[in-house]
């Protein structure tokens, strides 16, 4: 039996404890397994951890303070899911667990409103033309039996200009209750449009186009590289000057030493920081930056709030849940698995309408490797699909692939195929969240490209390599939701193709009666009954033969076994 390790469960509710009752679910492993919650780590460091993940656990749920090092990943043969109860993932080995096909889940929602909420709080703090003048300090004066009420003096939020950085959950909360105290709301993010931005009142502009507007700037995005340093000496510098700026993100998406030279000299007129590069803080241009007088500091309260706290943990537990192969089925309609971190391609894995054409690809990516003998070093991938955008109708007859993002949206198939051609020829565990790093390793390349004027839905995989030549293969999937096998390179299984799997064996010989005699008479040694053949005629014969039996495709003279 194995379990799952919970770091922190302090604030698990009731509504978690179906854990207890179910059993993991990851692409393409035996998952039949049960998971008793173990309870509450006493220690936090990676070396305890590890000590754990070496019985075996197939879950491990932590929150910010723990370490999921490589070598606490490495440490479980069994290890399938980390789920972080919060947003960040910056104490988790992303790139090790991706390798070793671990899940990483988080819980993107959980936090957003206590997040949101300390954000306005602090610009509301920051309201302020004066020096020392915040919430706090007035509150200290006045304790003291001081009455400095010039001291305090503000100014309104009303007609000032917001800029927030990231239209993610937090931001469009931030901006939606901002914009009720009158301010106007312009903002960034890559991944939303101008017409998503206005939907919530936002006016997106580029980032330089930003600098010289904002009275105030919040920044709402992931730590990543292209986010590191984001507000910088030089970013400063264009700024209107006095700009405030509000960090409740990350640490290192402001320059610290930045923002101190920038508060000095009066580019900056005030600073609310929760979250810095190193918490708890010890470097001294930090520490001299929470002293700062124009600077509001809090230690990393994002997400303290009773609520925030409850919520992460039982999101992060309901898509466990989500992922359970024994999952009930009022429960799996009820949850779902959002907050996957390093396999985006599982997102669309999971809804059931895509399940045949994953088999497909998977069926056509196994199929390749034999084409080429399993030659998998430098070999290029050549993906082509066709159709238009479809979804399912109403009373579920019809099976179409859907194309929201039409590239983006290909990527689990590209995935699929990459899982079917690895399979066999890795020594790691393979599925669907390492299949492209183990890929990329092996010296795959992968194109892609989707035909969206044509009507009916076909997939095309094409492999090229230098010594074993180029292959390819046809497929779609029919109404009744199977993997039909269209054609292999020349060769044509007329108009309706073969359906995979299924007992089906594929041979490929030169002469059509020869062949045919030699592969019945081989699959009847062996005690099989042979319920249909389909022949496909081109530069070479391919044979389709389905038995009755589950059996290993046999090896027959003058013809090749796929």
């Amino acid at each position: 039996m194995a379990s799952l390790v919970l770091t922190d469960i302090s604030q698990l509710t009731s509504d978690s404890k179906h854990l207890g009752e179910t059993t993991l679910n990851s692409p393409d492993r035996d998952s039949n397994l049960d998971l008793p919650v173990l309870g509450s780590l006493a220690q936090h460091d990676s070396s305890a951890l590890a000590k754990y993940t070496t019985k075996n656990y197939d879950g491990l749920i932590v929150r910010s303070d723990t370490k999921v090092t490589g070598d606490v990943i490495a440490a479980s043969s069994t290890l399938r899911v980390v789920g972080r109860a919060g947003t960040g993932v910056d104490n988790i080995d992303i790139d090790a667990a991706t390798r070793k096909g671990v899940i990483v889940l988080n819980a993107p929602g959980g936090n957003s409103i206590s997040a949101c909420e300390l954000t306005c709080a602090l610009i509301a703090n920051l309201a302020s033309d004066l020096l020392f003048r915040n919430v706090a300090s007035a509150c200290q004066s006045l304790r003291e039996g001081r009455w400095d009420r010039k001291l305090y003096t503000g100014s309104e939020l009303h007609g000032k200009t917001l800029a927030v950085l990231g239209l993610g959950r937090i931001g469009r909360e931030v901006a939606t209750r901002m914009q009720a105290y009158g301010m106007r709301t312009i903002g960034f993010d890559p991944m939303v449009t101008a017409e998503g931005a206005k939907s919530f009142n936002v006016e997106k502009l580029e980032l330089e186009e930003i600098w010289p507007l904002a009275d105030y700037i919040t920044v709402h995005t992931p730590l990543i590289p292209q986010t590191k340093n984001l507000i910088n000496n030089e970013v400063l510098t264009k700024c209107k000057k006095g700009v405030r700026i509000v960090n409740v993100a990350r640490g290192g998406i402001v320059d610290e030493s930045a923002l101190l030279s920038a508060l000095k000299d009066g580019r900056c007129g005030g600073a609310a920081l929760d979250v810095f590069v190193e918490e708890p803080p010890k470097h001294p241009v930090t520490l001299e930056l929470i002293q700062h007088p124009k600077v509001v500091a809090t230690p990393h309260l994002g997400a303290s709030t009773d609520e925030a706290q409850q919520r992460v943990a039982v999101e992060i537990a309901e898509q466990f849940i989500a992922l359970a192969s024994n999952c009930r089925p009022e429960d799996r309609a009820k949850y779902q698995v959002t907050g996957v971190v390093n396999a985006p391609v599982l997102a669309a894995a999971m809804v059931p309408s895509n399940a045949p054409w994953i088999s497909l690809a998977k069926e056509i990516g196994r199929l390749m490797a034999k084409m080429i003998q399993g030659v998998i070093p430098a070999t290029q991938i050549d993906i082509k699909t066709t159709g238009k955008n479809t979804t399912l109708n109403n009373n579920n007859n019809f099976n179409f692939l859907y194309y929201s993002r039409e590239l983006e949206s290909m990527k689990f198939l590209s995935t699929a195929v990459l899982a079917g051609m690895l399979t066999g020829h890795t020594k790691n565990g393979l599925n669907l969240i390492n299949a492209p790093a183990l890929a990329k390793e092996a010296g795959i390349q992968v194109s892609l490209k989707h035909d969206s004027s044509k009507e009916s839905q076909f997939m095309e995989v094409t492999v090229k390599h230098a010594k074993m030549g180029s292959h390819s293969a046809r497929g779609t999937v029919r109404a009744d939701e199977l993997p039909y096998l269209l054609s292999i390179n020349d060769a044509t299984f007329g108009q309706s193709g073969i359906v995979l799997g299924n007992n089906a064996h594929l041979f490929q010989g030169q002469d059509h009666n020869t062949n045919l005699a030699s592969i019945v008479s081989g699959l009847a040694a062996q005690g099989a009954t042979i319920t249909s053949v389909a022949v496909a005629t081109g530069k070479n014969t391919w044979f389709v033969v389905r038995t009755a039996e589950t059996m290993q495709t046999p090896i027959i003279p003058g013809v090749v076994a796929f």
